[in-house]
């Protein structure tokens, strides 16, 4: 039995699915019974739990092999790494009190890096909790989510322009969450022993301006990637609810990104995904 934490976000749903496709018995963690209706159809058991919750978290954990674990964030909370790392705990303490014997823990390219990442540094500290708690332990290290294109396909769309704090032409590595959630599945599959660190990106690297170029192909109508200043980093994501500490890290990772100050542990071994960038693309735009 494989258990899979968010299975109603895009990663773990493609963890999920891809242990059903391969006959793997799988149980999903929802914060409700209603979110796992759909998951139950598809042939999985369902624990109903949260992360507030270590005890319930616990029972949900219990006598599985193996756990895809991640921990969404609140980025409404005013003092939001003290909160994420409250988060961690409670995950570590769960995983401690199952006995769970394998974590493959969805964490981020630069997680080796102390400071300087923004949100990035919670997911460091969930590496190192979650580390002293399970028996073995997997580390995943996706970079720029292919889906973080998502939110600008609207003004795409309407204005011919696509927002973005990266450079246009910058390369930079981009996977999708289904490849994500693939590779974190097959290592669920694969056991572990002791602590390893999987890196990852797409099939290639791509720049704002090929997504730009590539939506122009799939909307029929001309593109342009439009480069905002890191000044406005704060007050974009404050407007879509993040509390000032969140927007602030955010303003420092791309400060970072932008620098070249945040890159891969490990760049001569990094697991490449299959999903090409206007293959998801012309998912995004159909699902819209």
């Amino acid at each position: 039995m494989f258990v899979v934490v968010g299975a109603t976000g895009n990663t773990g749903s493609a963890v999920a699915d891809t242990l059903l496709s391969r006959k793997q018995p799988v149980r999903v963690v929802v914060r409700s019974a209603d979110k796992g209706v759909a998951w139950k159809a598809k042939g999985a058991e369902i624990a109903v739990a949260s992360l507030d919750d270590v005890s319930a978290l616990s029972k949900a954990f219990e006598g599985a092999k193996g756990v895809y674990l991640l921990v969404p964030p609140n980025y409404g909370a005013s003092a939001w790494l003290a909160d994420q790392r409250s988060r961690m705990d409670r995950a570590a303490e769960a995983v401690k009190k199952s006995g769970m014997q394998h974590v493959v823990f969805l964490s981020s390219v630069g997680g080796h890096i102390p400071e300087g990442t923004g949100p990035i540094r919670a997911l460091r500290y969930g590496e190192q909790a979650l580390g002293t708690a399970a028996k073995s332990m997997t580390i995943l290290r996706p970079c720029y989510f292919m889906e973080n294109w998502v939110p600008g396909i609207g003004m795409a769309k309407g204005q011919g322009v696509l927002p973005t704090f990266i450079a246009p032409s910058a390369k930079i590595p981009m996977i999708a969450t289904d490849d994500i959630g693939r590779i974190g599945a097959e290592q669920l599959m694969a056991g572990s022993h002791g602590r390893q660190v999987v890196e990852m990106a797409g099939p290639e690297e791509y720049s704002p301006d090929q997504v730009a170029v590539t939506l122009s192909q799939i909307l029929g109508k001309s593109v342009s990637a439009q480069h905002a200043p890191l000044s406005a980093v704060v007050p974009t994501f404050k407007s879509f609810g993040f509390s000032d500490e969140a927007a602030k890290l955010f303003e420092e990772m791309y400060r970072s990104f932008s620098t070249g100050a945040i890159g891969y542990e490990q760049p001569g071994s990094v697991i490449r995904g299959r999903v090409t960038l206007a293959e998801a693309l012309k998912g995004f735009v159909k699902a819209g």
